[in-house]
């Protein structure tokens, strides 16, 4: 139970942090529930109001509801979630395949949010939400770049970010995992990447190609050379997960602990606790590898809506087409299901068992 004392806000993160949830996945439960009690405050007609102020019941203030940027004069027609209920969430989400017109993947990630909130944080279980507008979330075919495509891109890349996004490629890695790779996870002499704490919190390995075992050795040599300069200058390590650094506290300083892909700078950054503020460095933030793969794209005369992700696809598809076979491709990707695998078989050069048209005789 957190504190009922304090700001809604607060009360989140003391659940998501006592559950282990990501920052990433908090910062975006929170976004849905400021959205769902925004449309809410503005559309009044659908809920009667209650005649109880809101500051007394989530803080001072109303602190934590509305976002900081807006003044004590926005703060009226704001209304606690635990005045609203199942009806007002089935609603909120009609409202978001309708007049959003968001996508099916959209609509469950703030239903997912909401839940969690009632649940979770207020135990006011939602029960049956009732009937409300589902968007309608129909089976897509990746975007899938061919490996001339591949190779025209990444050889358009800016070249501080063609090691990172080549990567990408010859490892199946997701953005976010390869950002947060640490030294500790190369296995040089196997040639493997270990995947730590992936998406579904689990674990798994995968390769580092060949081809660039050269490259990745000699920029990890040259991280090593940042990170000795930086334990001379007294930093305080990269952030660890969980309460590590509490019980291993000269880990954050450990060389095994460093990013493979660290910033050039330092970052201050102001404890949660109050303390001092420390100087640590963070790894490459996920937009600098985004506007890099877009610039390449766009250079190379690519037309396909081709992200970094686009590079994890491209991997499983050109695995496929190989001959790899699939429960391989389906572990080194991380899937669950081989049916989340098996998508990338429509996309293959020659699906299927080799069929050829009619029209080629």
């Amino acid at each position: 139970m957190p504190n009922p004392k304090a700001p809604l806000r607060q009360q989140l993160h003391e659940v998501m942090r006592f559950l282990h949830y990501s920052m990433r996945t908090e910062e975006a439960y929170w976004g849905w529930i400021v959205r769902y009690l925004r449309f809410h405050r503005d559309h009044p007609h659908l809920t009667p109001p209650h005649p109880q102020p809101l500051s007394n019941r989530i803080g001072e203030g109303g602190a934590g509801l509305s976002p900081p940027s807006e003044g004590a004069e926005r703060e009226k027609g704001w209304r606690h979630p635990r005045e609203l209920g199942a009806a007002e969430v089935g609603a909120f989400l009609s409202h978001l395949a309708t007049a959003s017109a968001v996508a099916g993947s959209t609509q469950n990630q703030a239903l997912n949010a909401l839940v969690f909130l009632y649940e979770q944080v207020l135990h006011l279980p939602l029960g049956d939400i009732g009937e409300y507008a589902r968007v309608s979330r129909l089976p897509r075919v990746p975007v899938v770049l061919t490996r001339q495509e591949v190779a025209a891109v990444l050889a358009l890349v800016e070249p501080a970010w063609q090691l990172p996004l080549k990567l990408l490629y010859g490892s199946g890695l997701r953005l976010m995992e390869l950002l947060r790779l640490r030294i500790k996870d190369l296995e040089w002499s196997r040639r493997q990447i270990f995947v730590r704490d992936g998406k579904g919190a689990k674990d798994r390995v995968t390769m580092v190609p060949e081809a660039l075992v050269e490259e990745l050795q000699a920029h990890v040599r040259q991280v090593r050379a940042q990170h000795e300069a930086d334990l001379q200058r007294g930093y305080a390590g990269v952030a660890l997960p969980g309460a590590l650094a509490r019980k291993y506290p000269r880990a954050p300083r450990e060389w095994g602990w460093q990013w493979v892909f660290p910033m050039d700078s330092l970052t201050t950054f102001a404890p949660e606790d109050g303390g001092d503020p420390e100087v640590r460095r963070h790894h490459v933030p996920a937009e600098y590898l985004q506007r890099a793969m877009k610039q390449a794209v766009r250079k190379a005369g690519v037309a396909k809506l081709a992200t970094p992700h686009t590079l994890r696809h491209s991997f499983a598809t050109h695995l496929l087409e190989g001959g790899t076979d699939i429960r391989t491709v389906q572990e080194l990707l991380g899937h669950k299901d081989v049916a989340t695998t098996q998508i990338y078989t429509h996309v293959m050069a020659k699906p299927g068992l080799g069929v050829r048209s009619p029209l080629d005789g």
